[in-house]
């Protein structure tokens, strides 16, 4: 077995760490109603009519009836019942299951969170412990629901989803992808086979519309082809087997130094923009790149900039033969497409220019393999490219290794005669080759022919030979020293590629560690110029924002001068995020070349490269080695903003704990001498005396005594002191209330409200909503006309109760509804109405603590609407049984 089929040992571990647990399936849907619970139901009796021995362990049916009768014929585990705030919830009984022990239990809505009381917060975890104690669990979860792609389905859908599974979940699982077109599925939602008809219509305009569905279908797609191929991998890691198959498209493309090279790079971009797959440019080095000439490697550098900036990633493989290289990654890759370039040209010195091509095609299976043909600049008969590059140092050791092994032959053949002598000439063509290179070895051999034939070949000290014996000894040796040199050049040049490979990937291997411990941004600049100017062997700068303008950092010895083309190359980097400057498609007469620090973040740095001049300042070898440095060094550097932000953070968070203990404080100390006064200005008002002044004395004191009160509330709602008491409640009975709690508030205004008759009870605290509610009736009350109505309207929205406070003041400014329910937030009339900001921030403190919701809207006549939503769960339904 080679290295490449031997399983991997870390999976091997992680297989044996698995055995004895239960294996999870996962029935994944892109949205509620396309069949989940069905499919996961239908598979369980299945398996129960096979003779497995399967229990339902909870399943939510929703009031389907073909969801209800599938689960007839299983057998169900009963529901533990929990109590809490005098309701009583039920969820699956785990201890229960656990005793049962079946072989297959099924559990349905994995990121249902669980009633308090339960012993795990999250259902995923009750799972986790099913799966622990070696029993088989089949579930099912919608695609919002996980983790990592929460904020992604948030972006477009605008609901954020708070149930979510960490994706951990999903890497040990059996996914089945239930999938239904959306068409199919809205018609489904239009014939109330998800929601009851108000809530359809609700969710076919938001969550449900079509432009979501084929987005979280599409989501739903690919999560699901991804752990397929992560299985696919694991499993070959397992068995050490290739299989050839990769779950997605991965589209690698062969960069050479040839012209036409840029026309390959594109059909390849144009290829995985069809396909919606990532692009991977190969640039295979071998030791035949040291013969390149000045205009090949401009070409390549050129090819392998251009599939940068087509987005594609660079790789770059050492390596004594192309098309072993190649194939080595695409196994390596798994790319299902290859894409090649054919010159159309004249034929090369020696053979076909499409060997390699052609050796490709005949070593791959299982991959599409594009064949771009392209005219190559035609090149003159170069003769000096078929005598191999070295240097003088060589060839005068090969020939001096050779004189020297001639000298002492010649010396000891009356003691070992003439017969080996042959053999010995091996030695310094090997010698040569091995320290000097391919050319340094055939000089070797071609002189250790010439001295074998002149000194020990007969007649003596001639060139003639006579005999075929002498002939064929004499070339044999040639030709047995010229193969033998070639395979010690190659071996050099292997060993060569390797080393540096070697020292590469330890030069990286440091630079990560050193980045890890750097703590400033300082000195992570330094240290990035100081490694980059080390592995890249280049003039390296490093330059960070400064007001308008960015401004050098880190550099050598000296500072350089920029030029004012250098410093509007560099500002273009930071404000764009492109490359700029020398050898690239912006400012070109730049002397230096500019890379961004690209980050999730943004572009938080510019690294700014010289070499000599007229040069590409990053040799062609060492790009996609410069490519991996500066990814590394941009997560530094984002690592360090983050770490900054998340300080910045805590300051923040200190600073609005000191701030909400002093509003505590001052709260509660200005509250008893104000309590006093209030009592004083009542006694002085039961006289008679000064009755307007006592008046004002009193209304300024109240007026003072709610303002601290609205800081107290604030205070505790930011300090999650705030915890509901939530029992079935009358919506009348609290209307009721904050109307004759506001009277005088309203001072004689017009109150209207209409409550809609049937409204069900409601879980609610009665004193935090009518708290909300009173906020509402003062804040119409401050912001609209003395002759305006308010109105309270209580009525039976799609999703359940509405309360709605209506005033015929101007308005909420455009843009400010969402504004309006922070701290310290006015209208525009408050500064004549005295308000503080805090009301409406209190009055959404207290709504969302009790798991309702309050927006605020322009009104179409003029005025504005708060509407409190209190979700169709928060219901009580009271039967006249229950009555009874």
């Amino acid at each position: 077995m080679t290295d490449d089929a031997r399983p991997s040992p870390d999976a091997l571990l992680r297989e044996a760490e698995r055995e004895g647990r239960g294996t999870l399936k996962i029935f994944l849907g892109a949205a509620p109603g396309v069949g989940k619970t069905f499919e996961m139901l239908l598979e369980g009796a299945e398996k129960l009519e096979a003779g497995a021995d399967v229990v339902i362990g909870i399943v939510e049916t929703h009031g389907r009836k073909e969801t209800e009768a599938l689960v007839s014929p299983l057998p169900v585990i009963p529901r533990k019942s929990i109590d809490y705030k005098g309701q009583t919830l039920t969820e699956m009984d785990l201890d229960a299951v656990l005793e049962r022990h079946p072989e297959i239990v099924l559990v349905d809505e994995l990121a249902h969170t669980n009633a308090p009381g339960s012993r795990h917060p999250k259902r995923w975890q009750d799972i986790e412990e099913l799966l622990a104690a070696g029993i088989d669990v089949m579930t099912t979860v919608n695609i919002q629901h996980v983790e990592s792609l929460n904020d992604v389905v948030g972006s477009f859908t605008h609901v954020r989803v708070r149930e979510t599974v960490p994706d951990k979940v999903f890497e040990n699982a059996e996914i089945e992808l239930i999938d239904l077109p959306p068409e199919d599925l809205i018609k489904r939602l239009d014939a109330g086979k998800i929601y009851v008809p108000e809530q359809a219509r609700h969710a076919l305009e938001h969550f449900f519309s079509k432009g979501n569905l084929l987005a979280l279908r599409e989501l739903a797609l690919r999560h699901a082809a991804q752990y397929v191929d992560a299985r696919i991998q694991e499993h070959k890691s397992v068995t050490g087997k290739e299989n050839g198959y990769a779950a997605g498209q991965r589209i690698l493309v062969a960069i050479s130094e040839a012209a036409g090279g840029e026309q390959v790079v594109r059909a390849a971009k144009r290829l995985a923009d069809a396909l919606k797959a990532p692009l991977i440019a190969l640039y295979v080095e071998t030791p035949s790149a040291a013969r390149f000439s000045d205009a090949e490697k401009t070409q390549l550098a050129r090819n392998l900039s251009l599939a940068a900036s087509l987005g594609a990633s660079l790789q770059s493989v050492p390596a004594t033969s192309v098309q072993e290289a190649m194939l080595a990654q695409c196994k390596e890759l798994r790319a299902t497409q290859l894409v090649l370039g054919r010159s159309r040209g004249k034929g090369s010195w020696f053979g076909r220019r499409d060997g390699i091509v052609q050796d490709i095609l005949d070593g791959t299976t299982g991959i599409a393999i594009h064949v771009i043909p392209f005219q190559d600049t035609p090149r003159g008969r170069d003769w000096r490219r078929l005598w191999p590059r070295g240097s003088w140092t060589g060839d005068v050791m090969a020939i001096g290794s050779v004189g020297a092994l001639t000298l002492a032959a010649f010396l000891a053949q009356g003691w070992i005669s003439r017969g080996p002598i042959d053999l010995l000439y091996l030695l310094p063509v090997i010698f040569s080759a091995s320290f000097y290179g391919f050319r340094a070895g055939l000089i070797a051999a071609i002189a250790a022919g010439i001295a074998y034939n002149f000194f020990f070949l007969p007649p003596f000290y001639t060139f003639i030979i006579y005999g075929p014996v002498n002939i064929i000894t004499a070339a044999l040796l040639v030709v047995v020293a010229i193969i033998t040199g070639q395979l010690a050049a190659r071996a050099r040049a292997a060993a060569a590629l390797a080393m540096r490979s070697a020292r590469e990937n330890a030069g990286l291997a440091r630079f990560a560690t050193r980045l890890g411990a750097a703590s400033t941004t300082e000195e992570t600049a330094q240290l990035i110029r100081d490694e980059l100017r080390s592995l890249l062997a280049v003039q390296t700068i490093v330059l960070h924002r400064s007001g308008d303008s960015v401004e050098i950092s880190a550099f050598g010895q000296t500072k350089p001068d920029l030029t004012p083309i250098d410093q509007a190359a560099a500002e273009w980097v930071m404000e764009h995020g492109e490359d700029a400057g020398l050898g690239t498609n912006t400012l070109t007469a730049s002397e230096w070349q500019f890379r961004p620090l690209k980050t999730s973040l943004g572009t938080l740095a510019v690294l700014g490269f010289r070499g000599p001049p007229g040069r590409d300042p990053i040799p062609t070898e060492r790009a996609a080695l410069a490519e991996s440095l500066i990814d590394q060094a941009a997560l530094a550097h984002e690592r360090l903003k983050l770490e900054a932000d998340m300080r910045d953070m805590e300051v923040v968070r200190q600073r609005d704990s000191l701030r909400a203990a002093l509003l505590a404080s001052l709260s509660h100390d200005l509250r008893t001498p104000l309590t006093a006064v209030t009592a004083a200005a009542e006694a002085l008002s039961a006289t008679g005396d000064e009755a307007e002044l006592v008046d004002t004395v009193r209304s300024e004191a109240r007026r003072l005594n709610r303002f601290l009160s609205d800081l107290l509330d604030l205070t505790r709602i930011e300090e999650g002191a705030v915890t509901p008491d939530l029992v079935p409640t009358d919506l009348t009975d609290v209307i009721a209330s904050a109307v004759g709690d506001s009277v005088k508030t309203l001072a004689g205004r017009k109150v209207q409200t209409s409550i809609d008759p049937n409204l069900p009870l409601v879980r609610a605290d009665a004193v935090l909503l009518n708290h909300a509610l009173l906020n509402l009736v003062d804040n119409a009350a401050k912001y609209s006309p003395q002759e305006e109505p308010i109105e309270i309207i209580a009525r039976m929205g799609r999703r359940g109760p509405v309360i709605d406070v209506l005033d015929g003041g101007t308005g909420i400014p455009q843009g400010s509804e969402q504004r309006i329910f922070d701290r310290f937030a006015r209208g525009e009339t408050s500064d004549r109405t005295g308000g503080s900001g805090l009301g409406l921030a209190i009055v959404k403190g207290f709504v969302e603590a009790m798991g309702f919701t309050v927006e605020a809207a322009r009104r179409p006549g003029g005025g504005s609407r708060f509407t409190i939503r209190i979700p169709h769960d928060a219901t009580v339904h009271v039967s006249m049984e229950d009555i009874a």
